[in-house]
């Protein structure tokens, strides 16, 4: 067989098992164990031999990052089905209450993550680039129905819900955060006796800001390009 024949056949029905099995172990035995867990446990947990483990993820980092890639697509994914089962406003509700879950069941597992995010700025802009697509369009959703004022962008509702998890490791958080959501959430409900004029102004005021940032992101690709052409000269 060819080399290019190797490099593009589909993994086996079986590999393609044993590497979610090891990633559902490694989030699990990470969580309990923290970053510093062993991979053997990992391992012993998924079912599978070290040598499998490692001819999937040849590093710890490897792990790491194939975990995180998984949390991330998983809250992308959950974004897609509220769309279609849930009212635009408590779809976002429920998202943005998953995520607070998210970071309450990983305990030791979120020093992994951050670790992998860390060490990779490629995975990072991946990371936040999928959560603020799927945020959008569960925000997007609402503010179409008229359901929440519209001057508020996806980076904003990320970086609210990461202001409100920051303090994750105080006693009784989640319960207090998952509060602090819905008070966020029902703070940007557009209430009936809400005059136009505000209306109108909060979207000036939005495409004003959309027009600002779309400027910087230019300026900033042109800033890079003009870089990587003087690094390559």
């Amino acid at each position: 067989m060819r080399q290019s024949d190797k490099s593009t056949r589909k993994p086996r029905a079986d590999a393609v098992r044993n590497r979610e099995r090891v990633l559902e172990a490694a989030k699990s035995v990470f969580s309990t164990g923290g970053a510093e867990a062993s991979l053997e446990a990992v391992a012993r947990a998924a079912g599978v031999g070290i040598g499998t483990l490692y001819r999937h993820f040849p590093t710890r980092e490897a792990l790491f990052e194939a975990v995180y890639r998984r949390e991330v697509q998983q809250l992308a994914d959950l974004a897609e089905r509220l769309k279609q089962e849930a009212r635009p406003i408590d779809a976002l509700r429920q998202w943005m209450r998953s995520n607070v879950k998210f970071v309450a069941t990983k305990k030791g597992m979120s020093a992994a993550l951050a670790l992998a995010a860390y060490k990779n700025s490629e995975l990072f802009s991946y990371s936040f680039d999928q959560l603020t697509r799927a945020v959008a369009a569960l925000l997007e959703r609402a503010v179409a129905t008229g359901e929440i004022r519209d001057d508020i962008s996806p980076e904003d509702l990320l970086r609210a819900l990461v202001g409100m998890c920051y303090m994750h490791d105080q006693p009784g958080w989640q319960t207090n955060v998952l509060r602090l959501v819905d008070v966020f959430i029902d703070g940007l409900r557009i209430r009936p006796d809400t005059p136009r004029s505000k209306i109108k102004q909060n979207k000036t005021k939005q495409s004003k800001t959309k027009q600002s940032k779309t400027k910087q992101s230019k300026t900033k690709q042109s800033k890079s390009a003009v870089m990587a052409t003087a690094r390559a000269g």
